[in-house]
Protein backbone atom coordinates (compact mmCIF):
# COMPACT_ATOMS: atom_id res chain seq x y z
CA UNK A 1 0.00 0.00 0.00
CA UNK A 2 3.10 2.48 0.93
CA UNK A 3 4.62 1.64 -2.50
CA UNK A 4 1.54 2.07 -4.29
CA UNK A 5 1.18 5.49 -2.71
CA UNK A 6 4.34 6.37 -3.44
CA UNK A 7 4.49 5.66 -6.88
CA UNK A 8 0.79 7.90 -7.39
CA UNK A 9 2.81 10.38 -5.68
CA UNK A 10 5.58 10.48 -8.07
CA UNK A 11 3.37 10.21 -10.85
CA UNK A 12 1.01 13.20 -9.65
CA UNK A 13 4.07 15.44 -9.09
CA UNK A 14 5.93 14.34 -12.82
CA UNK A 15 2.20 15.02 -14.24
CA UNK A 16 2.62 18.75 -12.53
CA UNK A 17 5.75 19.34 -13.69
CA UNK A 18 5.12 18.06 -17.83
CA UNK A 19 1.51 20.18 -17.05
CA UNK A 20 3.57 23.38 -16.58
CA UNK A 21 6.18 23.24 -18.91
CA UNK A 22 3.33 22.92 -21.63
CA UNK A 23 1.30 25.40 -20.20
CA UNK A 24 4.02 27.80 -20.00
CA UNK A 25 5.83 27.29 -23.56
CA UNK A 26 6.10 30.08 -25.98
CA UNK A 27 7.88 28.90 -29.22
CA UNK A 28 10.11 31.08 -31.41
CA UNK A 29 9.36 32.38 -34.53
CA UNK A 30 13.11 33.65 -34.93
CA UNK A 31 16.62 32.09 -34.69
CA UNK A 32 18.86 32.79 -31.65
CA UNK A 33 22.37 34.44 -33.06
CA UNK A 34 24.31 31.24 -32.37
CA UNK A 35 21.81 28.86 -34.82
CA UNK A 36 21.77 32.12 -37.19
CA UNK A 37 25.18 32.46 -37.71
CA UNK A 38 24.89 28.76 -38.44
CA UNK A 39 22.24 29.05 -40.93
CA UNK A 40 23.55 31.78 -42.66
CA UNK A 41 27.18 30.77 -42.84
CA UNK A 42 27.52 27.23 -42.64
CA UNK A 43 27.25 26.08 -46.74
CA UNK A 44 29.81 29.06 -47.20
CA UNK A 45 32.36 28.22 -44.70
CA UNK A 46 31.53 24.70 -44.23
CA UNK A 47 30.06 23.27 -47.69
CA UNK A 48 27.91 20.92 -46.71
CA UNK A 49 24.30 20.92 -47.98
CA UNK A 50 23.12 19.23 -44.43
CA UNK A 51 23.53 21.83 -41.91
CA UNK A 52 23.43 19.16 -39.34
CA UNK A 53 26.71 17.94 -40.46
CA UNK A 54 27.99 21.15 -39.98
CA UNK A 55 27.52 21.64 -36.79
CA UNK A 56 28.11 18.53 -35.89
CA UNK A 57 31.44 17.90 -37.24
CA UNK A 58 32.99 20.79 -37.83
CA UNK A 59 31.52 23.53 -35.60
CA UNK A 60 30.90 21.27 -32.60
CA UNK A 61 33.35 18.63 -33.63
CA UNK A 62 34.78 18.59 -29.74
CA UNK A 63 31.40 16.69 -29.00
CA UNK A 64 31.60 14.51 -32.00
CA UNK A 65 35.19 13.32 -30.18
CA UNK A 66 33.08 13.26 -26.80
CA UNK A 67 30.69 11.29 -28.08
CA UNK A 68 33.38 8.78 -29.75
CA UNK A 69 35.09 8.27 -26.69
CA UNK A 70 32.61 7.88 -24.59
CA UNK A 71 31.36 5.03 -27.22
CA UNK A 72 34.74 3.28 -26.65
CA UNK A 73 34.87 3.25 -23.21
CA UNK A 74 31.39 1.74 -22.99
CA UNK A 75 31.75 -1.27 -25.84
CA UNK A 76 35.73 -1.63 -23.87
CA UNK A 77 33.80 -2.02 -20.44
CA UNK A 78 30.93 -4.22 -22.04
CA UNK A 79 33.46 -6.77 -23.77
CA UNK A 80 35.58 -6.63 -20.26
CA UNK A 81 32.88 -7.73 -17.88
CA UNK A 82 30.99 -10.11 -20.81
CA UNK A 83 34.79 -11.58 -20.57
CA UNK A 84 34.88 -12.28 -17.11
CA UNK A 85 31.91 -13.81 -16.91
CA UNK A 86 32.07 -15.88 -19.32
CA UNK A 87 35.42 -17.07 -18.05
CA UNK A 88 33.93 -17.63 -15.01
CA UNK A 89 31.44 -19.62 -16.65
CA UNK A 90 32.60 -23.48 -18.34
CA UNK A 91 29.65 -24.18 -19.33
CA UNK A 92 29.71 -25.12 -23.34
CA UNK A 93 27.05 -23.60 -25.36
CA UNK A 94 23.87 -25.27 -26.62
CA UNK A 95 22.76 -23.40 -30.10
CA UNK A 96 19.60 -23.09 -30.63
CA UNK A 97 18.22 -23.79 -34.39
CA UNK A 98 17.02 -21.42 -36.82
CA UNK A 99 14.53 -21.33 -39.55
CA UNK A 100 15.19 -21.59 -43.47
CA UNK A 101 13.62 -18.44 -43.87
CA UNK A 102 15.65 -16.22 -41.35
CA UNK A 103 18.82 -17.83 -42.95
CA UNK A 104 17.35 -16.85 -46.68
CA UNK A 105 16.43 -13.39 -45.40
CA UNK A 106 19.88 -12.78 -43.41
CA UNK A 107 21.78 -13.78 -47.08
CA UNK A 108 19.70 -11.71 -49.45
CA UNK A 109 19.29 -8.91 -46.62
CA UNK A 110 22.67 -8.09 -45.09
CA UNK A 111 24.37 -7.08 -48.24
CA UNK A 112 22.07 -4.65 -48.78
CA UNK A 113 22.03 -3.27 -44.99
CA UNK A 114 25.95 -3.29 -45.50
CA UNK A 115 25.66 -0.80 -48.31
CA UNK A 116 22.97 0.69 -46.77
CA UNK A 117 25.36 1.96 -43.90
CA UNK A 118 27.94 2.44 -46.07
CA UNK A 119 25.70 5.16 -48.20
CA UNK A 120 24.69 6.61 -45.10
CA UNK A 121 27.88 7.81 -43.68
CA UNK A 122 29.24 8.46 -47.02
CA UNK A 123 26.29 10.91 -48.00
CA UNK A 124 26.59 12.25 -44.17
CA UNK A 125 27.08 15.78 -45.64
CA UNK A 126 24.01 16.09 -48.13
CA UNK A 127 21.56 14.08 -46.70
CA UNK A 128 20.38 13.77 -42.95
CA UNK A 129 22.56 10.70 -41.44
CA UNK A 130 26.25 10.50 -40.86
CA UNK A 131 28.78 8.22 -39.03
CA UNK A 132 27.24 7.44 -36.07
CA UNK A 133 23.57 6.61 -37.88
CA UNK A 134 25.60 4.73 -40.44
CA UNK A 135 27.94 2.48 -38.18
CA UNK A 136 24.45 1.41 -36.16
CA UNK A 137 23.07 0.46 -39.43
CA UNK A 138 26.24 -1.81 -40.33
CA UNK A 139 25.71 -3.39 -36.82
CA UNK A 140 22.16 -3.85 -37.54
CA UNK A 141 23.45 -6.17 -40.30
CA UNK A 142 25.69 -8.10 -38.10
CA UNK A 143 22.82 -8.74 -35.18
CA UNK A 144 20.92 -10.53 -38.31
CA UNK A 145 23.88 -12.72 -39.12
CA UNK A 146 24.13 -13.06 -35.41
CA UNK A 147 20.13 -14.50 -35.21
CA UNK A 148 20.57 -16.04 -38.56
CA UNK A 149 23.76 -18.09 -37.78
CA UNK A 150 24.66 -18.14 -34.05
CA UNK A 151 27.58 -20.16 -34.83
CA UNK A 152 29.42 -18.04 -36.69
CA UNK A 153 32.50 -16.37 -35.70
CA UNK A 154 34.01 -12.73 -36.36
CA UNK A 155 37.63 -11.84 -36.70
CA UNK A 156 38.04 -10.28 -33.42
CA UNK A 157 41.94 -9.32 -34.71
CA UNK A 158 40.14 -7.64 -37.67
CA UNK A 159 37.66 -5.54 -35.94
CA UNK A 160 40.48 -4.49 -33.00
CA UNK A 161 41.69 -3.05 -36.47
CA UNK A 162 39.11 -1.36 -38.16
CA UNK A 163 38.51 0.34 -34.90
CA UNK A 164 42.24 1.28 -33.70
CA UNK A 165 42.50 2.52 -37.39
CA UNK A 166 39.19 4.25 -37.68
CA UNK A 167 39.98 5.85 -34.69
CA UNK A 168 43.47 7.27 -35.30
CA UNK A 169 42.33 8.56 -39.01
CA UNK A 170 39.58 10.41 -37.27
CA UNK A 171 41.75 12.20 -34.17
CA UNK A 172 44.56 12.83 -37.28
CA UNK A 173 41.45 14.43 -39.19
CA UNK A 174 41.13 16.45 -36.14
CA UNK A 175 44.89 17.72 -35.82
CA UNK A 176 45.40 18.01 -39.77
CA UNK A 177 42.15 20.53 -39.11
CA UNK A 178 43.88 22.20 -36.47
CA UNK A 179 47.02 22.78 -38.21
CA UNK A 180 46.38 23.45 -42.09
CA UNK A 181 42.78 25.29 -41.44
CA UNK A 182 41.74 27.20 -38.30
CA UNK A 183 40.68 25.04 -35.87
CA UNK A 184 40.51 20.72 -34.64
CA UNK A 185 38.59 19.32 -37.06
CA UNK A 186 38.05 21.90 -39.48
CA UNK A 187 37.16 20.70 -42.67
CA UNK A 188 38.91 22.97 -44.61
CA UNK A 189 42.04 22.48 -45.49
CA UNK A 190 40.34 20.43 -48.17
CA UNK A 191 38.88 22.20 -50.69
CA UNK A 192 35.12 22.58 -50.37
CA UNK A 193 33.92 21.76 -53.70
CA UNK A 194 30.75 22.75 -55.27
CA UNK A 195 27.86 22.36 -52.44
CA UNK A 196 25.39 19.70 -52.93
CA UNK A 197 27.96 17.47 -54.66
CA UNK A 198 29.30 14.29 -53.86
CA UNK A 199 32.82 15.58 -53.53
CA UNK A 200 32.37 18.68 -51.37
CA UNK A 201 32.43 19.64 -47.71
CA UNK A 202 36.51 19.48 -47.60
CA UNK A 203 37.42 16.52 -45.34
CA UNK A 204 33.53 15.75 -43.43
CA UNK A 205 32.73 12.88 -45.98
CA UNK A 206 36.33 11.22 -45.03
CA UNK A 207 35.76 12.03 -41.17
CA UNK A 208 32.57 10.39 -41.48
CA UNK A 209 33.66 7.19 -43.04
CA UNK A 210 36.07 7.00 -40.30
CA UNK A 211 33.25 7.57 -37.68
CA UNK A 212 30.81 5.14 -39.67
CA UNK A 213 33.84 2.66 -39.45
CA UNK A 214 34.55 3.19 -36.02
CA UNK A 215 31.04 3.01 -34.71
CA UNK A 216 30.21 0.05 -36.40
CA UNK A 217 33.21 -2.28 -35.60
CA UNK A 218 32.58 -0.78 -31.86
CA UNK A 219 28.93 -2.70 -32.17
CA UNK A 220 30.00 -5.26 -33.76
CA UNK A 221 32.75 -6.25 -30.83
CA UNK A 222 29.67 -5.49 -28.50
CA UNK A 223 27.15 -7.90 -30.04
CA UNK A 224 30.18 -10.22 -30.34
CA UNK A 225 30.47 -10.09 -26.94
CA UNK A 226 27.39 -10.76 -26.19
CA UNK A 227 26.81 -13.78 -28.21
CA UNK A 228 29.67 -15.82 -27.08
CA UNK A 229 28.47 -14.79 -23.20
CA UNK A 230 25.16 -16.66 -24.07
CA UNK A 231 24.27 -20.32 -22.91
CA UNK A 232 21.48 -20.50 -24.92
CA UNK A 233 21.45 -17.81 -27.96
Amino acid sequence: MTKKGMLLLLLVGFVAVISSLLINFTGSNELNPLARYYAENGPTEVGAANLVTAVVVTYRGFDTLGEVTILFIAAAIVGFFLKVMNADNGRPNKLRKTSEILETASTLLVPTIFMLGVYIFVNGHLTPGGGFQGGAVIATGVMMIILARPASRFNHKLISVLESVSGVGFVAMGILGLILASGFLNNAFLPLGKLGSLLSAGAIPIIYVFIGIKVGSELTGILDSLKENQNEI
